[in-house]
């Protein structure tokens, strides 16, 4: 599924994963006091590292290689907030940045692998990683505690925003709907991990 044949509400939650997921990774990059070109680096691995591997999985062109937008979305976006000063941001500005994002990549990447033949259940999967593997890549190398390891709602949001749409589309919802609505849960159950710490049972041990 090429972004710009794609439904538009796709292509719109395409753009909208790019451009937030760039600003976590910017702001991440701010946060160590690290310079420009850092935080553009910082910025293309979060946009779009989640997205390369699934794109390599279900053999499709890499998205970024074929169209340069990403890349130019990421440079624009991590100048701006590479400007903006660290106060001026809320102190969890990066969690909801990071949970729009993961909304977001979770349905556009579902619906990509479902559009190159995956089945339901393998295009799932690569929703997940396309919501998740970029956020993972930014903590690695920003070298602060994955996001993952906090013990709230975080890969149960990716999947359950990729199950919605999965199941939505078999019930014949229109692709549109499907997305928004799938999206708009995902945010909402990784808004609660970021509120309440809501997070499913941790091993006993």
């Amino acid at each position: 599924m090429d972004p710009h044949t794609a439904a538009p509400v796709l292509h719109l939650l395409s753009l909208a994963g790019i451009t937030v997921f760039a600003i976590s990774g910017a702001l991440a990059a701010a946060r160590q006091r690290l310079d420009i070109i850092a935080a553009g680096f910082f910025a293309v691995v979060t946009a779009t590292g989640g997205g390369t591997v699934r794109d390599l999985l279900i053999a499709a062109p890499v998205f970024w290689m074929k169209d340069a937008v990403p890349i130019v979305i990421c440079i624009m976006v991590a100048g701006a907030v590479w400007l903006v000063p660290l106060t001026r941001w809320p102190t969890r500005a990066l969690d909801w940045f990071d949970a729009a994002g993961l909304a977001a990549f979770a349905v556009y990447g579902t619906a990509k692998a479902l559009g190159n033949g995956a089945s339901p259940l393998s295009a799932v999967a690569m929703g997940v990683v396309t919501a998740c593997l970029g956020g993972i890549i930014r903590d690695m190398v920003a070298g602060i505690p994955s996001i993952m390891l906090r013990n709230e709602l975080y890969v149960t949001a990716a999947l359950a925003a990729g199950l919605i749409f999965v199941v939505l589309l078999h019930a014949g919802v229109p692709q549109g709907w499907a997305s928004v609505v799938s999206a708009a849960i995902g945010f909402a159950l990784r808004g609660a991990g970021i509120v309440w710490k809501l997070a499913l049972p941790r091993h006993p041990g």
